[in-house]
């Protein structure tokens, strides 16, 4: 008596239930912690972003006794490379604030346009 040998190609369909199981468990893993990741950087650039154009506002009020009348004066005065942009909403679309004094210009400060709450549990607009 012959047997006929069967050759095997392929995958079951339970070996194929079981990956798909191990994979979507990898995935419930990694998913939280790289958009937390994401979150965190995106809130480090917005503080760095911040940093650099108050220490912007606070030299050209320096050298010239006022605050820019827009965030475009320290651009074009070479006080700033280009317009920030506030990676949290991706847009150049900032909260200005003005000084106590019309006379000394029109933004003294800026904070971030985005809604809700940091990593930290401060308001963002308050940065």
């Amino acid at each position: 008596m012959v047997h006929a040998r069967r050759s095997h190609s392929g995958f079951t369909l339970i070996e194929l239930m079981v990956v798909m199981v191990i994979v979507a468990m990898l995935l419930a893993l990694a998913a939280p912690r790289y958009f937390g990741s994401l979150q965190k950087s995106k809130e480090t650039a917005l503080r760095q972003t911040l940093s650099v154009t108050r220490d912007a506002l606070d030299k050209f009020y320096s050298d010239k006794g006022k605050y820019p009348d827009s965030l475009d004066v320290l651009v074009s005065t070479r006080y700033l490379r280009s317009l920030p942009v506030d990676p949290l909403v991706d847009s150049s679309n900032w909260l200005l604030v003005t000084p106590d004094d019309p006379a000394k210009g029109a933004v003294s400060d800026i904070h971030s346009s985005a809604e809700g709450l940091g990593r930290d549990g401060t308001l963002i607009r308050e940065w």
